[in-house]
């Protein structure tokens, strides 16, 4: 057996001590878990011994599997900086995940201060739920995403504040007097948007009823404009949604945090720069006033 140690096999060692896990660690390398567990057992016959033990339903390190990664790292450091010193460009790929709702305004600017920052790194975009990015990024999946937090326990940095409001068509009118019922429309469960658009409206003892719902911001924004119902969406420096009006004759729900969330392992420097810039937005972000219908 070869005693040449492959250094992508390495790179799978540190990457699952970083991200504690196997599945974690095979996301963040963009490998499926097969081919990292493909990894360690070639890394096991060419050392001729055990790296991992069982442990309850996961894995852990053996005494020979941390002496083997304590060398990895140093290997893997050496590796690098000859590199750098020879000035070999290595592609850098930060994959970065946001909601809708901060797609449009927010991911521009967190994107142009990562180029300038790292003019060598690649960004790639995965646009999602909040719940969906909250999973990915805790699986190594996505590096960053910008998430929004509505329950308060999601997580991360908030780097700002999105007030909340109700939308409606132009033409839509509340119900009359002899009639308490609200028709919503909401994203698809699970959706802490939705729980508190229901629980506002009821505390007022009116009756709710989902009349349109959808796993995207555009179906919800269609529902609204189509005049099916009111719904409740973060307002992001103030703008509007095209073909809806804010209505102020709703209960208030106050706003959301934004916060943001990052892979276990990440760069400090990465995560700093995406902060800063998130942070510098709303700090100068202008918002105008909102076209409101009462």
């Amino acid at each position: 057996m070869s005693s040449t140690l492959d250094l992508e096999h390495l790179r799978t060692l540190v990457a699952i001590a970083e991200c504690g896990g196997f599945s974690r660690a095979a996301a963040a390398r963009h490998i499926s878990q097969p081919a990292l567990s493909q990894h360690v057992r070639l890394l096991e016959r060419a050392l001729k011994r055990k790296l991992f033990a069982k442990e309850g339903r996961g894995m852990r390190f053996t005494p020979d599997g941390d002496a083997v990664l304590a060398e990895a790292r140093r290997i893997l450091v050496v590796h690098d900086d000859a590199l750098a010193r020879l000035r070999v460009p290595q592609e850098q790929v930060v994959v970065v995940g946001s909601t809708e709702h901060s797609a449009e305004h927010v991911l521009p600017e967190m994107i142009r201060a990562l180029a300038d920052a790292f003019p060598g790194v690649t960004t790639r975009f995965e646009i999602g739920r909040s719940t969906q990015l909250e999973e990915a990024v805790g699986r190594g999946a996505i590096d960053l995403a910008f998430v929004l937090a509505s329950r308060g326990n999601e997580g991360g940095r908030e780097i700002g504040r999105l007030p909340l409001s109700w939308y409606a068509a132009p033409s839509w009118q509340p119900p009359g007097p002899d009639d308490d019922t609200i028709e919503l429309v909401a994203f698809e469960e699970p959706c802490a948007l939705r729980e508190r658009a229901m629980a506002a409206l009821g505390a007022e003892g009116r009756r709710v009823t989902v009349a349109a719902q959808s796993s995207t911001l555009e179906g919800v924004l269609a529902g609204v404009r189509a005049g099916v119902g009111v719904a409740l969406l973060p307002s992001v420096a103030g703008r509007v949604p095209a073909g809806v009006v804010a209505r102020d004759d709703l209960p208030a729900i106050g706003s959301a945090g934004l916060n943001v969330l990052a892979r276990r392992g990440l760069d400090p420097d990465v995560e700093a720069t995406a902060l800063d810039a998130g942070e510098a937005f709303f700090a100068t972000s202008q918002a105008p006033r909102l076209q409101v219908a009462g």
